[in-house]
């Protein structure tokens, strides 16, 4: 017996059911807003997104207070061309849902016209938090030191490029500073690397807590970390500064019940004005700066550039 065709097909209403509960399944929603109203028409994943009580009304003032500023200043440009150039869009935004909670959404952004006029602008809202979380570790991954978590050499000389660039015109950096820890050496041979580990730990945390308002602050690898200064930018309160830098990493730490004595040589290369000195220059000086101090008994902080007059503290 054959069977009747037509009663195999799903209704009208079933098949919206079944397409609403699979892009529900995959995060997404469907959206549409009356352009003369401003009327907004959700399908259930658009609601699930934004944590949004079915029941609220919808008002598109109060929904577009759940972007993030700069999200909703891209979506609000974007929603502009679309409606001016009638081409689709799409592209993420981060939004907090109705609970507070962060989260990262895919928006496209299509219009209907009405005899050449746009009458109302409709698309497609997805959850993609994990991707973008996904991402967002792969990149730390990249671009961080595994052990202390802060700026690895490379991201180090790339972000200092972007920062200040070749030519240094931008005036962003007063100065560039190398820290060395003094008998490092010495430390893992006497209680092994874990100590030395805790010991890298917790200099990198000093010096995130000192120089959080600094430009960067990594490290270069080994015993060696790396500052980009903002300020102060006279020569002597930048020696005043790194002096203090040179008590505060001198604090002994406490590990396994052992008391470890910590101490660092600084060496500092000025930006100066005017800012004419490449950044492989800079990194010289300040590896000579670091140099100069160790020579000089360790411990100690010393300056080069045109403005210090290589001045030592």
């Amino acid at each position: 017996m054959r069977e009747d065709p037509a009663a195999s097909q799903l209704s009208d209403e079933a098949r919206i059911r079944l397409y609403d509960r699979a892009l529900h399944a995959a995060g997404i929603g469907v959206w549409e807003c009356d352009l003369d109203t401003e009327r907004l028409s959700w399908t259930t994943g658009v609601y699930d997104i934004f944590g949004y009580p079915a029941g609220n009304p919808l008002r598109r003032a109060a929904i577009v207070d759940l972007y993030f500023d700069e999200s909703r200043r891209n979506m609000e440009l974007a929603r502009a061309e679309v409606i001016r150039s009638g081409r689709p869009v799409t592209i993420d935004t981060e939004i907090r849902t109705w609970r507070g909670e962060s989260r990262w959404m895919r928006l496209s952004i299509n219009a209907a016209r009405d005899g050449g006029r746009p009458v109302r602008i409709f698309g497609a809202k997805q959850d993609v938090t994990s991707d973008r979380q996904a991402i967002e570790r792969l990149r730390l991954q990249a671009e961080t030191d595994p052990l202390t978590g802060l700026a690895n050499r490379a991201i180090f000389q790339a972000r200092y490029r972007e920062v200040v660039g070749d030519s240094l015109n931008h005036g962003f950096a007063s100065a560039l500073v190398l820290i060395d820890l003094d008998g490092f050496k010495e430390l893992n041979d006497t209680l092994g690397h874990l100590a030395g580990d805790a010991c890298l730990c917790e200099v990198a945390q000093r010096l995130r807590r000192a120089f959080r308002n600094a430009g960067l602050v990594g490290r270069l690898g080994g015993d060696e970390f790396a500052i980009i200064l903002r300020a102060p930018r006279s020569p002597t309160r930048i020696a005043e500064v790194l002096q203090h830098t040179i008590l505060m990493l001198s604090r002994p730490l406490f590990w396994n019940g052992h008391r470890i004595e910590v101490s660092a040589s600084i060496g500092a290369a000025l930006v100066g004005r005017p800012h004419r000195r490449r950044i492989a220059d800079l990194f010289e000086e300040a590896d000579l700066a670091l140099y100069q101090a160790k020579a000089a008994g360790r411990n100690r902080v010393h300056l080069i550039g045109d403005e210090a007059q290589s001045r030592a503290a």
